[in-house]
This record gives structure tokens, C-alpha cells and sequence, in this order.
């Protein structure tokens, strides 16, 4: 249904709300608020501390004054409560200055500042009182812009639901044997909340039923992989033990499980369809050669995918050095006309068995002339289209996909679906421990100086920034600028600069550099963050390590450690609330990536993990909702009592295919 049948939606607004990706009525009941108000929990700010988050009834007593200081945009007020004053700023958020007026009252929602005595609140929500009479109980907070209102939105929202028809896609069966809340009556009370408790009902409802469609997708695009086959495989156990030999150490009980697993799969009259996942250093990529090794020994095609051409370069180096004897060739973006012409020649011949390279190998003139097998590094970077397309290069291929990134195994559900899992839990005996420090800033200088005697031993640093360039307010470091900074507190040393805004060439240039020693200190945003591989490095810095996820910070960490040398890692944060000590102490006291997917999943919850490219919106929005991990269970359950009934099926199949476009683009933040 259209926006413009909603009431107070005029052509002006449509648009805006089309700006946020909002097109039709569905987008809008699917658009759920970011937070709640319990106006009948509103605080004194005199009796707030620094840091509060808190709910606040004031008074506007001064027009508000729009200031540019350089860069530096920022509406300004002064209120009053009680007999006592504060200022509210946003900072770039000029539009406010046309929403708030001196002399009325509004309710505020935002970060407390309280230094000595002098309080202030930071980039508030809020909402005016006056116009607001039926405001009351738990009231919804959505993300606006433009002339947008929450007001607005909320009646928008709320009108959009009483005109869809919001049908649900679980069953009717299923639905009144536990008693589900009807989905129409759901959307209403995350909207419209009647009391904490329906909505608490209505959130978990609402998230039960997308999982139960994400589930139920993947079931069926699972179940078309296991289409019978012909072994293409000739391979014996006893050449891959003999394969194995070449990395010069003996694999761990998980990867011998993995290869196992991988062995069972391409033998067998069933297309696999698996994937390796593993905390950083355990050991998959030398169980992936070991699939390859089968492949090509047997006398088929590889493709080797990497989401990036520095991850790429690295494979296709391993691949030479422990696969010498087969023909591969490297295929990249950044590769000549001719050389990609060549190059295509040699793969449609069949001539190149392992091919490795970046997505230029899904491209459509790509032919290859046996493929059996592809690999994809990195999965999470990489949607269900996009390895839908590789293995559609060739008749009956097997898929195997890794993955650096630990994830919950409520989510591992979801994501990997359609994957069967081998799980690698230990990691290579050589391996040293990383010690971990949270750096208070009195302790910045004596940090910078034990990074000076490390590199003096003969050792190289990692310096991470979360951006290119720093934000309006001052509060994060930019690499450039710390790339300037380090460079006038170490003079004597060779220090390079990377980030995503720098040509393929370039950061492929900066990283091989890296590798080779020829820089001491990488100063860089998290374009390192999976996959890149340098035993020399022994120290990772992240500055605003607040800013990155737990998983984030467990990656970054996971680029130093990576021989027998012992390795640092040295936690900055820019703000020091509790959240942030008690989100950096997890790392510091944790080196399982798995526990620590379990703890930033508790914190983030589950629709932040999942992203989506190229287009839409997709499960995203549930990061707003607030359900427990076992509502996924419940999905995985219902979806599976849902297809023992064979009157079902042909629905569920219609909700999978309708699910299709939006899992093509599904990736992990």
C-alpha cells in the first residue's frame, strides 16, 4: 500500500521518508522505533550524574541560536526546571533550531554532562508537551529527518498498521497451539504500546516471525543442495595425510575433523555445501588447501574467492607454495585487459586448475571448463548471490565457505542456514598468548614508549583508527591525523598509512610493504581486520576501541599473535562510562572468540549483527526490538514442525521464494 493514503503525508514528506528507504506502508510498520519513553519516569537533572542517560521535563527559555565554528555546527539553548538552569546543544542537527520554541515545555531524552556543578545534556530527543495531550505511558522514539516529527511518525506508523493486512507466515495450526499474538496486533503495540508488558510480548512476537521466514528460507534452499551427484573425487584418505605433511606441523584435533568432514562431503553422492568456522589462527585456511588438494589432484577445477585483493594476493601465495605442482593463476580487478584476457583463455581451456582472486571471478566472462570445488574466504563479506553465482560456473560444484568472524550459535541458525558447519575450537600449539590492556590516558605516553622498544627489537605495530577522517564534535582521531602524530613522535621510524579511500593498487602496495618490513608502524582504519596475515607484528593498538563491536575488537586483536612471539594488544577508549569498561574488560579477560560473540550478542542483540548490500532493509531493524536468544530457537522449532505437515509445505516454499532477493544481499556487520 502507498504512503500517500496515510493522513498528514504529504508529497514532501513521502520523499523524506523514501530517503530513509522507507517506500511503502509495510516499510513504514517495519520502520520500529529505536528506543522508548516512559513518561512517567521523568528525572531532576540536579540530581543526575555525569554520564546519565535520562528522561527530563524542562522548560525552552531562550530562542535557539544556531553557531558555526569551522566545521563545527551546533544548535544552542538555555532551560530551566525548577529554579535551576541548563543548555541543550546538537550538533549538526540545524533543522532543531525550527522545532523548538522559547516558552514552552518539552520533554528531553539524552546524555547528562555534569562538571563542577554545570549541567548540560548533548544531542537530545524530544518532544513538546503542549501539542502532545494524549502523550502518556511508554511512548516510541524513531529515527527522524527533514521536517520529519516524531509525532508524525508515530501516527503514520500507527495508522499504516490498522490498513495493512498483516498475515503472518507460521501455520494457522501453529499458531493457535502456543497461542501466538495475532502479527496485526503486534506491529500495533511496538507502535502504540498499551504496557511494558505487551510490548515485551509484541517484540518477541514480531521477531519470531522473521526468523521463522529467514529459517524456514534457508530449510529449503538447503534442502535443493542435497541433489544426488556423481563423485567427481578420486582422491584417497592416504594421499591427504600425505598432502597434509607439507605445512611442517601436525594439524589439530579440529582440523582433522574439519578435513574429515570435507572428505566425507565431496565423496559422497550429495553436493556439500559447508562451512569451516574458526576463531583467528586456528588453522582453517590450511584445511581449505587440503579440500583444494583433492579437488585438483582428481583432475578438476578451483575457484578461491577472498573479499579483498590483499586477502587474495595472500591465498594465491599459500596456494603456490604448498600446490606448486598445479597451474594457478591469480585473477584481480587490478589486473591489465590483456593479462584478464589471457588469463580467462587459460581457465576456459582448462589449463589453470586453482584459480584465486577477488569477485572478478563471478564475473559473467568467466567460464571455466571442470569446476568442482569453490572456496570462499571470509563468507560473512560475501551474500547468498554472490555464491550462488560461482557455483553456477560449472554443473554439480561443492561449496566451501570460512569464516574468521565467531558467531553465536543462535545466530549461526540464521546466517549459516543453509550451511553444514565444522567448527575448529583449538589452535596451533606455537601459538603465544596475546596479553591485553585497557590504556588509561595517564598511561598513554608510557604505552608509546614500550611500542618504541618493540619496534627496536626488530618488531612491527598496528595503530587503528575507526575513521579516515575525524568527526564534527573532536571525540575520535582520524588515521591521518594520528598518522601525523605518530610520525612527529617517532622521527626515526618508517610508519605507512592505510585506509579504504585509497586505490586497490595503493593499499595492496602500503600492506606488501608491511609484510616486507619496509614500514615499522601501520597506521590504518579496520580494512585489516580479517585475513591479513604478518607473524612479524606484535602489537595492535585500537584507539576509540568503544566505538568497534566485541567481535570487532577480537579480529583486530587477532592480526598480531600470529607466531611464537609474544604479542600485545592496548585498548584506547575515548569515553569511560560503565558500559564501555565493562564492554572492554570482556576482551581483556577473554581470548575465546566464540564467548566473546556470546557477550557482544547479549549487548548489540540480534539484529545488529546482520547487514544487507545493495538494496533494502533486512532484519537490521530488529536490533531495535528487544527479544531473548531463545525466541530464534522457537523459530528453528515451529519451522520444523511446520514442514512435518505435508499441507505446509507448498506455503513454505512460497514464503522461501518470496524471501529470496532480500537473503541474496544478507551479510554479517
Amino acid at each position: 500500500m502507498e504512503l500517500n493514503n496515510i493522513k498528514y503525508l504529504s508529497t514532501k514528506r513521502v520523499a523524506e521518508l523514501n530517503k530513509m528507504g522507507i517506500k511503502d506502508c509495510e516499510g513504514l510498520i517495519k520502520n520500529f522505533p529505536r528506543s522508548y519513553l516512559d513518561l512517567r519516569k521523568t528525572t531532576d537533572l540536579i540530581s543526575c550524574y555525569h554520564n546519565d542517560v535520562v528522561l527530563t521535563l524542562a522548560k525552552v527559555e531562550t530562542a535557539p541560536q544556531v553557531f558555526n565554528s569551522g566545521r563545527l555546527k551546533y544548535v544552542k539553548v538555555y532551560c530551566s526546571q525548577s529554579t535551576n538552569t541548563f543548555s541543550i546543544v546538537w550538533f549538526n542537527q540545524p533543522y532543531v533550531a525550527n522545532k523548538i520554541v522559547a516558552g514552552k515545555e518539552y520533554y528531553f531524552y539524552g546524555r547528562i554532562s555534569n562538571k563542577m556543578g554545570l549541567v548540560s545534556m548533548t544531542n537530545p530527543v524530544f518532544e513538546e508537551v503542549e501539542n502532545n495531550s494524549k502523550l502518556k505511558g511508554i511512548v516510541p522514539v524513531y529515527s527522524i529527518k527533514g521536517s520529519l516529527t516524531q509525532s508524525l511518525i508515530r501516527y503514520s506508523a500507527t495508522s499504516a498498521v490498522k490498513l495493512l493486512d498483516v498475515e503472518s507466515s507460521i501455520p494457522f495450526n501453529l499458531q493457535n497451539k502456543y497461542s501466538l499474538m495475532p502479527l496485526k496486533k503486534a506491529y500495533y503495540e511496538v507502535h502504540n504500546p498499551t504496557s511494558e508488558l505487551n510490548l515485551k510480548n509484541a517484540s518477541e512476537r514480531i521477531a519470531l516471525e522473521e526468523y521463522f521466514k529467514l529459517i524456514t528460507a534457508f530449510k529449503v534452499i538447503k534442502g535443493d543442495k542435497k541433489t544426488a551427484r556423481h563423485s567427481k573425487y578420486s582422491i584417497t584418505s592416504k594421499e591427504i595425510v600425505e598432502f597434509s605433511t607439507r605445512f611442517g606441523f601436525e594439524f589439530t584435533s579440529g582440523q582433522k575433523q574439519a578435513v574429515n568432514d570435507l572428505y566425507t562431503d565431496l565423496t559422497s553422492p550429495h553436493l556439500m555445501n559447508r562451512l569451516i568456522q574458526g576463531d583467528v589462527g586456528s588453522g582453517k585456511t590450511a584445511v581449505a588447501l587440503c579440500a583444494i588438494f583433492m579437488a585438483v589432484k582428481s583432475g578438476n577445477q578451483v575457484a578461491f574467492l577472498a573479499p579483498t585483493e590483499v586477502l587474495a594476493k595472500q591465498n594465491y601465495n599459500l596456494v603456490k607454495k604448498y600446490l606448486k605442482e598445479f597451474n594457478s593463476k591469480f585473477l584481480s580487478g587490478s589486473l591489465t585487459a590483456k593479462e584478464k584476457k589471457l588469463i580467462k583463455e587459460e581457465i576456459k581451456s582448462g589449463e589453470v586448475k586453482i584459480v584465486v582472486g577477488t569477485h572478478a571471478i563471478i564475473q559473467d566472462d568467466v567460464e571455466f571448463k571442470n569446476l568442482s570445488l569453490c572456496v570462499c574466504d571470509e563468507q560473512q563479506r560475501f551474500g547468498v548471490a554472490q555464491r550462488s553465482a560461482l557455483s553456477d560456473k560449472g554443473a554439480s560444484v561443492d561449496m566451501l565457505v570460512m569464516s574468521a568472524t565467531p558467531i553465536p550459535r543462535t545466530l549461526s541458525l540464521i546466517f549459516y542456514g543453509d550451511l553444514d558447519i565444522s567448527t575448529i575450537l583449538d589452535k596451533p600449539i606455537n601459538r603465544a598468548e596475546i596479553t591485553t590492556g585497557i590504556v588509561p590516558e595517564r598511561k598513554y605516553h608510557d604505552m608509546l614508549e614500550f611500542v618504541d622498544k618493540e619496534v627496536q627489537k626488530g618488531n612491527q605495530a598496528y595503530f587503528i583508527c575507526p575513521k579516515i577522517d575525524g568527526d564534527d564534535e573532536g571525540a575520535l582521531i582520524s588515521v591521518k591525523e594520528l598518522y601525523e602524530e605518530l610520525s612527529t613522535i617517532y622521527p626515526h621510524l618508517s610508519i605507512g598509512l592505510l585506509h579504504g579511500k585509497l586505490k586497490d593498487s595503493e593499499k595492496e602496495r602500503v600492506m606488501t610493504d608491511f609484510k616486507d618490513k619496509k614500514y615499522d608502524i601501520l597506521v590504518s582504519t579496520t580494512v585489516i581486520e580479517v585475513g591479513v596475515d604478518v607473524p612479524n607484528a606484535t602489537v595492535m593498538v585500537i584507539y576509540n576501541a568503544e566505538r568497534f563491536g566485541l567481535s570487532q575488537l577480537h579480529q583486530l586483536r587477532g592480526r598480531v599473535g600470529r607466531s611464537d612471539k609474544k604479542s600485545y594488544c592496548f585498548l584506547l577508549s575515548g569515553k569511560e562510562t560503565d558500559t564501555s569498561k565493562e564492554r572492554l574488560n570482556a576482551v581483556k579477560n577473554c581470548s575465546d572468540g566464540f564467548k566473546i560473540s556470546e557477550i557482544d550478542y547479549d549487548i548489540r542483540g540480534g539484529g545488529d549483527f546482520i547487514g544487507e548490500r545493495q538494496s533494502g532493509r533486512f532484519l537490521t531493524e530488529l536490533g531495535a526490538l528487544k527479544y531473548p536468544s531463545s525466541v530464534i530457537f522457537f523459530a528453528k522449532t515451529l519451522s520444523e514442525e511446520a514442514f512435518n505437515d505435508e499441507n505446509n509445505v507448498k506455503s513454505l516454499k512460497n514464503c522461501a521464494i518470496s524471501m529470496y532477493e532480500k537473503l541474496k544481499n544478507v551479510t554479517l556487520n
